[in-house]
């Protein structure tokens, strides 16, 4: 199941980023949001609240300075999703 989970936040989180995506080095979990793509800080916030109504999580506002790739945003939602 956890596989499962994992594999549908990276496939939401790329589904969301995909639209932002300009270069021609594929999205990976090392791409960092804020500079691997062409993203705002607005739509960076829209990101995370779509996860969190997806997931049904909260994602508080410090751990959302800290996240910069992809790989961290999709653990922090995976560690928030295990507690609930």
């Amino acid at each position: 199941e956890h596989v499962t989970l994992q594999l549908e936040v990276m496939r939401e989180i790329r589904r969301h980023l995909t639209p932002y995506h300009t270069g021609e080095t594929p999205i990976t979990g090392e791409t960092v949001i804020s500079t691997g793509l062409t993203i705002d800080s607005l739509t960076i916030m829209d990101l995370i609240m779509e996860l969190e109504d997806h997931f049904d999580v909260t994602i508080p506002m410090n751990a959302v300075a800290e996240i910069r790739t992809i790989d961290q945003l999709a653990q922090t939602v995976l560690r928030l999703h295990a507690k609930r």
